[in-house]
């Protein structure tokens, strides 16, 4: 059922909120340190386990595919919360963690493109009716 996959999700959130805090707490910070990337990476990591396992049913794969899509914009939200005005006046490491972020994804991308792994997608043949009309939206 689709709530297996809401469980999976609120178990990893969890798993990530008490970890996140457990770093928190080992770096003298109060406050969660990457609670919600720890429970992303929990969640991709059981939902794999599970697929190559076969415990992944179709409804508890639906159900874990839209939490895990909902979970950027709750990431985006929790970043938005936070104070940059502060982190930047609190010293420059804030500003080295981003643009060393920025160059890390930079660098990943750019590796990434060119490995040249996998074959390119076969052309599209055209159908029968390339000069036809589409209906507009409302189907007149």
């Amino acid at each position: 059922m689709i709530i297996y996959g809401v469980a999976l999700l609120a178990v990893c959130t969890l798993a990530g909120v008490i970890v996140g805090d457990f770093l928190g707490v080992l770096l003298g910070v109060k406050s969660n340190v990457g609670g919600v990337g720890i429970a992303m990476i929990l969640l991709i990591c059981a939902r794999l386990y599970m697929q190559r396992s076969g415990g992944m049913s179709k409804e508890c794969e639906f159900g874990v595919g839209f939490w895990g899509a909902m979970y950027i914009p709750v990431v985006v939200a929790m970043a938005a919360q936070q104070n940059v005005v502060t982190a930047l006046h609190g010293g420059p490491v804030a500003l080295l963690a981003a643009v060393g972020a920025v160059l890390v994804c930079g660098l990943t991308i750019a590796l990434i493109s060119r490995s040249h792994r996998g074959e390119p997608l076969p052309a599209l043949e055209a159908g029968p009716d390339t000069n036809a009309q589409a209906a507009p939206a409302g189907g007149r």
